[in-house]
C-alpha cells in the first residue's frame, strides 16, 4: 500500500528545494542568503486560489518578496527567471 501523502511531502521537498535552486541562480545569490518559499491559499477577490510566494533574506528585516500566481507543483524555472527582469 502507498502511502500518498507522505509521497506528496517528498514531492513537495524536492519541487521547494528546485525552486530554491533556480532563485539563487536567477538572482545570482551567495551560499549565506536564506530564501523561503511558501504557498498560500489567498481569498482575496482576483487573487488566484493559491499562489507560491519567495522571500529572499539577503537584507536583515526588509526581505525581498515575489509572488508567482499558481501552486509551488507548477512553478517552472522560467517563473523564477521572469521575477529578475521587473
Amino acid at each position: 500500500m502507498q502511502n500518498f501523502l507522505h509521497s506528496q511531502k517528498e514531492s513537495d521537498s524536492r519541487q521547494i528545494v528546485q525552486v530554491k535552486s533556480w532563485v539563487s541562480q536567477a538572482f545570482d545569490l551567495s551560499e549565506d542568503v536564506s530564501v523561503m518559499i511558501t504557498q498560500l491559499q489567498c481569498t482575496e477577490e482576483g487573487c488566484p486560489p493559491i499562489e507560491t510566494v519567495i522571500a529572499i533574506m539577503d537584507t536583515p528585516g526588509k526581505p525581498r518578496q515575489y509572488k508567482i500566481h499558481k501552486p509551488l507543483a507548477e512553478v517552472k524555472q522560467m517563473d523564477i527567471v521572469s521575477l529578475t527582469a521587473g
